[in-house]
């Protein structure tokens, strides 16, 4: 990990890249058995989603369709802004459709409750979440979260593509920031 981490900023590793795939391709077929029926809409909340749904894309046996949006709300440091804003909206009408909100990490619940207030407020005929992480003792807001690939303790968690400062999206596993290691 040298390359990617020059800087030793990497404290440990969180969910090793085998346990990823193998918890993506369990989620994959509950969603196939869930939405046999009624193939959903994806909607990929970027940036940090957009790896795990290439992986969970494939492995939905269902002819699903993916759209992305783009929530604002963390800074370039640890801690999340406050602020909840759409930098990119959605291209396709979600108006009687079964919509599947693919998720990085569930934290205070802020961010997520907000999305779901803009999504319903768009007439969908179902709305669930499916969401990487969730962090249960951060959580501010109750929010609804279907699909839960892991829980996790309240660290700043990075790799398959979540980030630092833009960094670290591309680590196959999800590792640890050593934020004594920040300055």
């Amino acid at each position: 990990m040298n390359g990617i981490d020059p800087d030793g900023l990497i404290a440990e590793t969180l969910i090793g890249a085998d346990a990823i795939q193998a918890r993506v391709a369990a989620i994959g077929a509950e969603i196939t058995a869930d939405y046999a029926d009624n193939p959903p809409l994806l909607v990929c909340v970027l940036k940090g989603a957009f790896v795990f749904l290439a992986d969970l894309v494939r492995a939905i046996d269902l002819p699903v369709e993916v759209d992305f949006m783009a929530i604002s709300s963390y800074g370039s440091g640890t801690q999340n802004s406050g602020i909840v804003r759409i930098v990119k909206d959605l291209e396709m009408t979600i108006e009687g459709r079964d919509v599947l909100v693919v998720e990085d990490i569930v934290d205070s619940g802020l961010t997520l409750s907000y999305l779901i207030k803009s999504l319903q407020a768009r007439r969908p005929r179902s709305l669930a979440i499916c969401a990487l992480l969730t962090k249960p003792e951060r959580r501010e807001v109750e929010v609804p979260v279907r699909y839960v690939g892991f829980e996790i303790p309240n660290r700043f968690v990075i790799g398959y593509g979540l980030d630092f400062d833009e960094r670290f999206r591309n680590l196959r596993a999800i590792g640890v920031i050593d934020e004594a290691r920040l300055g």
